[in-house]
């Protein structure tokens, strides 16, 4: 990933618009209020891009901007549905008038044989009645950032004067509910949370009535703020399973807030155990829902468990364009759409090159184990610690990953086969 940013930003032979159908597909998270949030959640890994990429606090997305992007977005991708991802910060601090002038410009961009659809992830803080009605008639897919119950949600995720926040977050989602906004939720899975799989579970799938659940490992370097992924100090890196690799140490390579591995797997076997007891063809849970999708031989539907990364991009309230929400750091930054095309940014040498590079830069360790195929390394940005023999580039869940693989690979090949023995619908 690193020797991508060596490489200048080259169009790809096939760049034009003459690319097969469906070929020019990707996705953008735009951040049309940078890094600015209502919250400080502790661990959150994106409040310091304000002082990293020295933004102004008090600007959001321009008119220009706003409009130029969605221009671009839905003149270079050929399929029949186009997905606008709003993120943050915390997006809904634009105001619903932002958000208005969004779908109006959707709408004069829109061509008739394609779909457009918005999905906007949100801390629920600052929804209402009114916010409701807009996304129900809009048809905005909303995720709500969650992390279990009153005293695991408010861990980590206060107000800037430290107070909690999770009284606020179910009134935005009773508001949604009432509404009939679909809404899925989201949930940072931290050094305490982990702790409590099926607490958090049942939390979700009965207390808030969520059908469609999103884990998310919570994995910090402790040098995050100002260090990119894959620029760490190699003699640094510690050998996984060791004291640094783990959270709580003096020395650790992780914040304290950080997953500890080991926990990610028992989080991870709890929460498929009821699952697959309780809820399976009801509930999608995204980790859950792709290791099916690969145990039967088909596509990763999340980026993470992917053979190559690349498609999925990351864009600041000013334009500027990187290879991924997980890089936006100076060295990932591909440019600005006021001065490059998204089309020379996406379909690039440098961002083909970053995309590969998932594959590419595996360690042995990785390239010999019975589960790579479920795996392909997790997400390059946790690659922060060394495989047994010394290699780098092992990613730091490594161990909670293969313990979670070896449970759980009995009944994913079940499942698989049910499902690819059920006639087509």
């Amino acid at each position: 990933m690193k020797e991508s940013t060596k490489l200048p930003l080259t169009p790809l032979v096939n760049a034009g618009r003459y690319l097969p159908p469906l070929k020019r597909r990707y996705h953008v998270m735009a951040k049309p209020s940078g890094s600015t949030c209502n919250l400080d959640c502790s661990y959150c890994f994106y409040l310091h891009k304000e002082q990293l990429l020295h933004q102004d606090r008090d600007k959001g997305m321009s008119d220009e901007v706003l409009e130029n992007f969605i221009r671009q977005y839905i003149a270079t991708q050929d399929g029949e549905e186009i997905v606008f991802s709003w993120q943050g910060g915390e997006p809904t601090l634009m105001g619903l008038d932002f958000f208005r002038k969004v779908v109006e410009l959707q709408k004069k961009y829109q061509p008739k044989h394609q779909r457009i659809e918005n999905d906007l992830q949100t801390n629920g803080f600052l929804i209402n009645d009114e916010w409701a009605e807009f996304l129900k008639e809009h048809r905005f897919l909303v995720g709500v950032s969650i992390d279990g119950p009153r005293e695991l949600h408010d861990r980590y995720r206060v107000t800037r004067s430290g107070k909690p926040t999770f009284d606020r977050v179910m009134r935005g989602i009773e508001t949604l509910k009432r509404h009939g906004v679909s809404f899925n939720t989201l949930v940072v899975i931290n050094r305490v949370n982990a702790r409590f799989p099926k607490e958090v579970y049942h939390f979700l799938t009965e207390t808030v009535g969520s059908t469609y659940i999103q884990f998310i490992p919570c994995v910090e370097p402790v040098e995050f703020k100002h260090t990119a992924p894959q620029f760490w100090r190699d003699d640094t890196i510690p050998i996984t399973g060791t004291r640094r690799a783990h959270p709580g140490d003096l020395d650790s390579i992780v914040t304290d807030w950080s997953v500890d591995p080991d926990d990610w797997g028992s989080f991870l076997i709890g929460a498929f155990e009821e699952w697959v007891n309780h809820d399976l063809g009801r509930v999608q849970v995204n980790v859950f829902e792709t290791a099916v999708v690969q145990t039967m031989g088909l596509p990763a539907q999340l980026c993470v468990t992917a053979e190559f990364c690349g498609k999925a991009l990351a864009m600041e309230k000013n334009g500027d364009v990187f290879s991924c929400d997980h890089y936006v750091y100076p060295e990932y930054k591909l440019g600005n759409i006021h001065r490059q095309s998204l089309a020379q940014m996406v379909f690039s040498e440098r961002q083909q090159a970053f995309g590969m590079g998932k594959k590419n830069t595996l360690p042995e360790y990785c390239k010999t184990c019975p589960h790579l195929k479920l795996c392909w390394g997790e997400c390059p940005k946790n690659r922060i610690v060394r495989a047994p023999d010394g290699e780098t580039g092992l990613n730091y869940l490594c161990p909670g990953l293969k313990a979670f693989f070896s449970t759980a690979k009995p009944t994913l090949e079940k499942i698989a086969a049910m499902i690819q023995a059920s006639p087509p619908l």
